[in-house]
């Protein structure tokens, strides 16, 4: 592991950044055709109806899951890049089971809120009577099978070519799943049981993949030793609540409008909505494996590389992911009704209307990819949080306020509120990168 390292950080930040993205997208790759085949399956087995009760309790889960996590991935790689950089495992090791821990806790809590949540507002969120005991078991499920912890190591070893290999086990498992469901007869508590169980395997690989990239740091001895972690790591706490905050946050923006949709609209028009998303993810996916790779690197640049580094790789990315973003719109606009005729069906074709406007958000979302690491690197994650919270009060204004109602109109409202927060944390990044590098001229020009 320590010569793989070694021979990784020879290459330059945006190299690094391309390749770990390269084998991210080879297993995201093969991980979509997956996902649409499956999401086919789906569509066309469960119908517009059940789809859309499969896709309600999908996003509570999600949106629990969001509430209760707490982004130890981020914890991870912020403070363990430098220890990695050091070699010093056991600072290392203490801070990634201190992560474990807290994933643990905000399972527990999860669980408690989930029960609250679906067995008290179940009609609010237009669950199915038939549906509320499997809705929660399943929500317990995922808040347990949540990988954020080990995660965090792989990437802050920057060893995503491992990573691959352990995210290949929920496509291909979702596929074969679907597959022998189809076949023995559909029903969305069986789907709902093997996403399930399917998500609790790859926490566990995940975790024995941690384990063998760096034994030195996954050992249970390190959990004691919680408390030292604090001493270590000044303003953990205080970045674990803001990114936390930012994650639920972000939920808001992801699962927020679908349970609105359901509420508001119907089951059928989430069954529509869910579908538009997801085919909308995964046309942006370069967007979420972007992110991973940029995380990982602006963290080591930060803590290795000079300013002037950091400053061109935040500009290059970014520049990237706009062209990438540019691409994702034009491909919905064009071939958007086409696709989703194709995957669920001429009923779900009438999802195109709602596909544009959540294309145009993920390209948003695409072009600020490098913004939010920059600002965390850079002690600025009550700015990247206050920026979130401006996309959300954009969205709800759209909601409040643009004409018409029904799913198209919360589509316009997400892309709304994507558009500011692309633009708030544009220009939080642009400010924090320009600070700091006059910073340093002033300090290089100081006299002896």
């Amino acid at each position: 592991m320590t010569a793989s390292t070694a021979e990784v950080r020879t290459r330059s930040p945006l190299s690094r950044i391309l390749a770990n993205t390269a084998w991210l997208l080879g297993g995201k790759g093969f991980s979509a055709v997956c996902g649409i085949a499956y999401l086919a399956i789906l569509t066309r087995s469960l119908g517009l109806k059940d789809f859309g009760h499969f896709s309600l309790i999908f996003g509570t889960a999600q949106a629990l899951i969001a509430l209760a996590g707490f982004e130890t991935w981020r914890v991870v790689i912020r403070y363990g890049a430098e220890f990695v950089h050091r070699k010093d495992w056991n600072r290392f090791g203490r801070l990634a089971m201190a992560c474990g821990l807290m994933d643990a806790a905000g399972a527990m809590l999860g669980c408690v809120i989930a029960f609250i949540t679906i067995y008290g507002f179940a009609t609010t969120l237009a669950l199915n009577p038939a549906y509320i005991d499997t809705a929660f078991w399943f929500s317990c499920a995922m808040l347990w099978a949540l990988v954020s912890t080990p995660t965090g190591i792989v990437r802050a070893l920057n060893r995503f070519d491992k990573a691959v290999y352990v995210e290949a086990v929920v496509p291909i498992g979702r596929l074969t799943a679907a597959l022998l469901i189809w076949w023995l007869g559909p029903t969305v508590a069986r789907y709902l049981f093997a996403w399930a169980f399917i998500d609790l395997l790859e926490a566990a690989l995940y975790w024995a993949m941690a384990r063998h990239l760096c034994p030195e740091a996954v050992r249970w001895s390190h959990m004691r030793s919680w408390r030292q972690t604090l001493a270590d790591n000044p303003g953990l706490v205080r970045f674990s609540v803001m990114t936390h905050a930012g994650g639920t946050i972000d939920a808001l923006l992801r699962q927020g409008p679908l349970l609105l949709v359901g509420g508001l609209v119907g089951t059928s028009a989430a069954g529509l909505y869910r579908l538009a998303n997801q085919l909308t993810q995964a046309m942006a996916k370069l967007s979420a494996l972007l992110t991973r790779s940029v995380y990982a690197e602006v963290a080591h640049v930060k803590v290795a590389a000079s300013t002037e580094v950091f400053r061109r790789l935040a500009l290059q990315t970014s520049s990237i992911a706009a062209v990438a973003g540019l691409a994702t719109t034009l491909l919905a606009y064009f071939l958007g009704a086409d696709l989703l005729r194709l995957i669920g069906g001429e009923t779900f074709a009438r999802g195109a209307g709602i596909l544009i406007p959540l294309a145009v958000a993920g390209s948003f979302e695409l072009a600020s990819v490098a913004f939010e690491p920059v600002l965390h690197s850079s002690e600025g994650a009550g700015r990247a949080l206050s920026a979130r919270i401006g996309g959300v009060a954009v969205l709800a204004a759209g909601i409040l306020l643009l004409p018409g109602f029904g799913a198209e109109r919360i589509a316009w409202s997400v892309a709304m509120g994507s558009a500011a927060s692309y633009m708030a944390l544009a220009a939080l990044a642009y400010h924090r990168v320009l600070r700091t590098k006059n910073s340093n001229t002033a300090e290089a020009t100081k006299p002896a």
